[in-house]
């Protein structure tokens, strides 16, 4: 479940029980461990959580719920009669081990951990990779529990790094997406920071494409977009995580930057590069919002230079500083709120691809589409694209229309 860190682990978890004897089974009611590898961002996602450990558990199968909400909650969760065992976000790579000795429970305190957790992930049956260079959060945003499921920041070693994009690259992968849980603080404690990584990145790999996970406004310098710009690597694809458009719902927020400094930055970065992705995060409803903050955010949304918005609803989060706030709003509100942002952003996403069209791109080729003979592929600045032929993992150039973008 969840971020493109906790997909890349999930991964690794396979392979380590993989390794060890275990098999992995098509049908669930054919298991005899469902191991889920959670995500604790929202209400929402822990509740679909706990529904797939019942429904593994009433089929006669043992649970593991890992993640960052076996991270937050630990032992307490073990009184849940449909969950068997507890490991957290770091014992998830002990898994075999863990079952081995019949341990039902192992939760590291990441708060106490100064280390990252380097990890190996040997798939080679895809184009894209994900490697995850940095983990834990240092920022106490009001809403937020993360930090809490995944420690203080940590970074793994530039070299490390290095290494395993050229071992990527020698097992036939065309692109690496750098994630993380807060990458623009990648290497703040080693007194380095992302424009250096990147750099070695360029004249140290021989990999064609990297992409960047999610960035704080604050952290796209104008020194990095002058990097980024003459990059032969980099694909033309930002997510800004800014959670709101509004500046005094970012003050309760706790996010130190403003609405007027990031529109400006949006509007630099579509001038630098041509047509670049621009997708960002918004919530919607956060507590004390009023109908009055929620159309600043809504113009101020409209008027940006933005690709595609990801929102949802505001979800109150237990041990958090908004917990606390006053002014929480109906669900209903809330959903409300989150479907007008939606629809905002269908409109840009549309006006996007409108703008791409006629334009030539290279286009990375993903996925054989058996069944119609085409392939799928995608593009440096993220668009999905059927193509009539090709060859799988091959770069190609290709000309956009209507007809072959992806909606």
């Amino acid at each position: 479940m969840g971020c493109k860190s906790n997909q890349f682990e999930g991964q690794i978890v396979s392979e380590n029980l993989i390794k060890n004897g275990y098999l992995k089974v098509e049908k669930q009611e054919n298991a005899d461990y469902y191991i889920l590898n959670s995500c604790s961002v929202t209400h929402k996602s822990d509740n679909e959580a706990m529904y797939l450990l019942r429904h593994a558990h009433s089929l006669g199968l043992k649970t593991v719920l890992t993640g960052c909400i076996a991270q937050i909650e630990k032992e307490a969760l073990l009184k849940e009669p449909y969950i068997d065992y507890v490991f957290g976000n770091e014992d998830k790579f002990k898994i075999p081990e863990l079952l081995k000795e019949n341990k039902n429970y192992s939760v590291l305190d990441l708060m106490e951990k100064p280390d990252f957790c380097e990890v190996i992930l040997e798939d080679t049956t895809k184009t894209r990779m994900s490697l995850k260079i940095q983990d834990g959060c240092d920022n106490r945003c009001a809403y937020c529990i993360i930090p809490f499921g995944r420690g203080k920041s940590r970074s793994a070693d530039k070299d490390f790094i290095i290494k395993e994009i050229n071992r990527y690259y020698e097992n036939g992968y065309k692109e690496v997406v750098l994630t993380g849980i807060h990458i623009g603080l990648w290497g703040k404690e080693k007194g380095s920071n992302l424009l250096e990584l990147l750099k070695e990145i360029e004249t140290k790999t021989n990999i064609p494409r990297y992409r960047l996970g999610s960035l704080n406004p604050h952290e796209i310098t104008k020194e990095l977009l002058n990097f980024l710009e003459s990059s032969e690597k980099f694909c033309p694809h930002f997510h800004l995580s800014l959670q709101s458009a509004c500046n005094s719902t970012l003050k309760r927020m706790n996010r130190y930057y403003s609405v007027e400094y990031y529109l400006d930055q949006i509007e630099d970065i579509n001038s630098r590069f041509e047509n670049p992705f621009l997708g960002s995060d918004i919530i919607a409803g956060f507590a004390g919002e009023t109908e009055d903050e929620f159309t600043e955010t809504v113009e101020n949304l409209k008027k940006s230079g933005l690709s595609k918005i990801h929102t949802f609803p505001y979800s109150i989060r237990k041990g958090t500083e908004a917990e606390k706030m006053p002014g929480h709003l109906p669900d209903k509100i809330k959903e409300e709120r989150a479907s007008i942002i939606k629809a905002i952003s269908a409109d840009k996403y549309k006006a996007f691809t409108e703008k791409n069209i006629g334009k030539e791109q290279e286009v990375l080729i993903e996925k054989h589409l058996n069944k119609q003979g085409k392939y799928k592929g995608v593009t440096r600045n993220y668009l999905n694209v059927i193509l009539e032929n090709g060859e799988f993992n091959t770069l190609k150039r290709v000309i956009l229309s209507r007809n072959n973008i992806l909606a």
